[in-house]
C-alpha cells in the first residue's frame, strides 16, 4: 500500500512539474510547429490600441483585433493598426524569440473638430512654462472695450466635453505690453509703457490697483533664473552620471516628460552615449537609436531603457519650451501621455511616437505657427487661428483629436 501511494505521488509531481514546464514554455511563446513537426520558439507581440477595437495588420496582412496577444516566429514586421473614422498607426517591430514586445496604438481623429475658446480676437499667446496656462491680451476697440486686459485660460484636466472658462487677470490697453511668466506659472511680470508689475494669476487686479515694481524687477528676474536653474539642476541629478556628464557639457535646451521617464533635448555640440548607461531591460524598444549625438539635432533620451532616438534634423530652428521667436518659429513638446510628443509645423500639426516615428497630421490647414499646445487632457490640443481671414483677428479653438 504504502509503494502505491508513493508511485502516485511521484506520478502526481511528475504531472505537476511536466504541465507547468509546458505552460512556461507557453508563456516564453514556444509553439508547436506542426508543419515541420517540432516545437519552436516564438516571441509574443502584445498588442493594444486608444481606443480599443481596432484591426491589426502584419505584413498587410488582418490578424486580430487590439487588445491580444500574438504568438511568432522571430522576424521583424510592419505593423498597422487601422480604426474606422481614425488615422492609421504604422510601425516596424522587431520580434524576438521568447520576449514579449508590447505596443500601444494611440489612434487620432481623421477628422478633428474645432470648438471656439475665445471670440473677441487675441493676440500675444504666450503659454506658462509647463503649458499649464495661457495668456493673451484683449485689444479694446468700440464693441469689445469692456474685455479689454490680459486674459488666462487654465489647462485643467477637466472631463470630456468640460472646460474652465477665461479669465482676466488685469484690464487696460495692453497691445504694447509684454510679460514673463514665474517658473511655476503662478505670477506674471508684465511691462507697459507706464511701469513693470507683478500680478496673481489667480486673482484679477485693475490697472489703477497695480504696484508698479520695476525698481525691483532685475531681482525678480534674477530669482526666477534661479529657480529654473536650480530645478534643471536637480534634475540633470537624478540621471546616471555617465549621461549627466553629458547634458552638463553638451545639452543647453531639454524637456523633460511629463512622468519624467524620458528627456526631450537639443544638442549644443556633438558627444557620444555610452551603451549600457542603465541595465538593458528585456523587451525594450527596438527601433532605430542614434548613439552619436550632433550638434543642432533634437532628440528624446529614454531613461529607463537606455535609448537615444533622433527627433529632428533642425533642431536649432526648434522650440522645445514656452517662447517665440522668429528665428525659431517651430515648436515641439510633450503631450500628456509622456508616450507622444506634439509638433507645430508650417501649416500642419503633427503628433508623433516618442522615438520620432509613426508621425500622423492630426491637423492641416490655416493657424498662427507655432501656436498649438498640449492640454493636461489627452483627447484635445489648443490652437490659434483666423480660419483663413486673414482681415479678422484670430482666436483660440479646442482641436478635438479623440
Amino acid at each position: 500500500m504504502t509503494k502505491i501511494r508513493i508511485l502516485i505521488f511521484l506520478l502526481t509531481l511528475t504531472v505537476v512539474f511536466s504541465l507547468g514546464t509546458l505552460a512556461f514554455l507557453y508563456a516564453k511563446g514556444y509553439r508547436i510547429d506542426s508543419k515541420n513537426r517540432k516545437i519552436s520558439a516564438n516571441g509574443l507581440l502584445l498588442i493594444k490600441s486608444n481606443p480599443d477595437g481596432a484591426q491589426v495588420f502584419l505584413n498587410g496582412e488582418l490578424k486580430t483585433a487590439t487588445n491580444a496577444t500574438l504568438s511568432l516566429p522571430p522576424n521583424t514586421y510592419d505593423v498597422s493598426v487601422k480604426k474606422e473614422g481614425f488615422l492609421t498607426w504604422n510601425k516596424r517591430l522587431l520580434i524576438e524569440k521568447e520576449i514579449v514586445t508590447e505596443a500601444t496604438a494611440h489612434l487620432f481623429k481623421s477628422a478633428p473638430s474645432l470648438s471656439a475658446i475665445t471670440f473677441t480676437g487675441v493676440s500675444n499667446v504666450v503659454p506658462s512654462p509647463d503649458f499649464s496656462k495661457i495668456s493673451y491680451v484683449v485689444s479694446g476697440n468700440s464693441t469689445n472695450l469692456e474685455n479689454q486686459g490680459l486674459w488666462i485660460i487654465d489647462n485643467a484636466n477637466l472631463p470630456l466635453g468640460f472646460s474652465k472658462d477665461p479669465r482676466r487677470i488685469t484690464d487696460g490697453d495692453l497691445n504694447d505690453a509684454s510679460w514673463i511668466w514665474s517658473p511655476n506659472g503662478r505670477q506674471i511680470l508684465l511691462t507697459t509703457k507706464k511701469g513693470t508689475y507683478l500680478i496673481e494669476t489667480s486673482n484679477f487686479v485693475s490697472q489703477s490697483q497695480r504696484v508698479n515694481v520695476a525698481a525691483q524687477k532685475n531681482k525678480i528676474l534674477k530669482d526666477w533664473e534661479d529657480e529654473k536653474d536650480n530645478r534643471k539642476a536637480n534634475q540633470i541629478k537624478k540621471l546616471p552620471e555617465k549621461l549627466r556628464e553629458v547634458f552638463l557639457n553638451n545639452v543647453q535646451t531639454f524637456s523633460f516628460s511629463p512622468d519624467e521617464k524620458m528627456i526631450l533635448y537639443t544638442a549644443s555640440s556633438s558627444a557620444s552615449l555610452e551603451k549600457g548607461i542603465t541595465k538593458p531591460l528585456p523587451g525594450s524598444s527596438t527601433q532605430k537609436e542614434s548613439r552619436e549625438i550632433e550638434k543642432g539635432k533634437t532628440y528624446v533620451y529614454d531613461i529607463i531603457e537606455d535609448k537615444n532616438f533622433l527627433i529632428d534634423e533642425n533642431g536649432d530652428n526648434l522650440l522645445i519650451e514656452g517662447g517665440y521667436t522668429k528665428e525659431t518659429p517651430r515648436r515641439i513638446s510633450w503631450y500628456p501621455s509622456s508616450r507622444h510628443l506634439i509638433l507645430s509645423d508650417e501649416g500642419k500639426i503633427i503628433i508623433m511616437d516618442y522615438d520620432g516615428t509613426n508621425r500622423q497630421v492630426v491637423y492641416s490647414g490655416s493657424y498662427i505657427l507655432p501656436h498649438a499646445y498640449p492640454t493636461l487632457s489627452s483627447d484635445r490640443l489648443i490652437i490659434l487661428t483666423n480660419l483663413g481671414a486673414n482681415d479678422t483677428p484670430p482666436n483660440l479653438y479646442f482641436l478635438s483629436i479623440k
